[in-house]
């Protein structure tokens, strides 16, 4: 698969979404849909912006034990999206498990990848909140190796973490970048960011970028920036 920017449509409503959605008559971006469009609107927004033409992540981040995981996943399955995740610190069974349940009776399934460390979690955080002792970046290759083991496609990374992942798991293991900005833009609650041109020179597969387009005074061309940066 090719590089892409997935838009993280983060929006409170569908009404809000189909707004910034409407902005592009052309090229339909590759969306994210998140726990706060979700749990708003329900598995109908999947499907009505699957019908306006646009490819989905569906970034809900599963973790619970390996049977609700696995059961949940074949709801899921049904609702045609290209991308969906976990979190790999739900151990490998679990992942297993979740393999398991999104893989449909002819054996298709959309693409499974795992959270390693939010990018918003920092080597601080992760001593003293989670008591890992061990240093960020061994950490998330470990999850990686886990999760490529458990059968997986790739994982969620920092883009200051992908080249190292592809080294670990290889070139076709897929990296998923958030904490993705424009060279003057705000950082907000991101702790481990890049550019997009970074991200391209890094090695980062898919970017993902919300409020740098969804708050950008011109949404399409912040978009059609970001293409142009981390794309062409």
């Amino acid at each position: 698969m090719g590089k892409d920017v997935i838009v993280a449509c983060d929006f409170p409503s569908a009404k809000e979404v189909f707004a910034f959605l409407d902005k592009f008559t052309e090229k339909k971006p590759f969306v994210k849909i998140g726990m706060e469009l979700y749990y708003a609107e329900g598995p109908s927004i999947v499907r009505e912006i699957k019908k306006r033409g646009h490819k989905i992540f569906l970034d809900l981040k599963l973790h619970d034990i390996p049977n609700t995981v696995k059961k949940t996943m074949s709801v899921l399955s049904g609702l045609d999206v290209d991308i969906c995740n976990l979190h790999a610190a739900g151990t490998t069974k679990m992942m297993e498990a979740a393999i398991e349940g999104l893989t449909r009776e002819d054996g298709s399934r959309p693409l499974l990848i795992a959270v390693t460390q939010l990018t918003s979690t920092d080597q601080e955080s992760m001593e003293k909140d989670l008591l890992i002792k061990e240093p960020i970046d061994k950490v998330v290759m470990h999850y990686a190796l886990c999760a490529k083991n458990a059968g997986l496609d790739g994982v969620v990374c920092s883009p200051l973490e992908a080249g190292k992942v592809h080294e670990v798991c290889g070139k076709d293991f897929l990296t998923v970048t958030p904490g993705v900005r424009f060279a003057e833009g705000d950082a907000g609650d991101q702790k481990r960011i890049m550019t997009p041109s970074q991200a391209k020179k890094i090695g980062s597969d898919y970017i993902v970028v919300g409020r740098p387009i969804t708050g950008a005074d011109d949404p399409v061309a912040a978009y059609n920036r970001c293409i142009n940066e981390f794309v062409d």
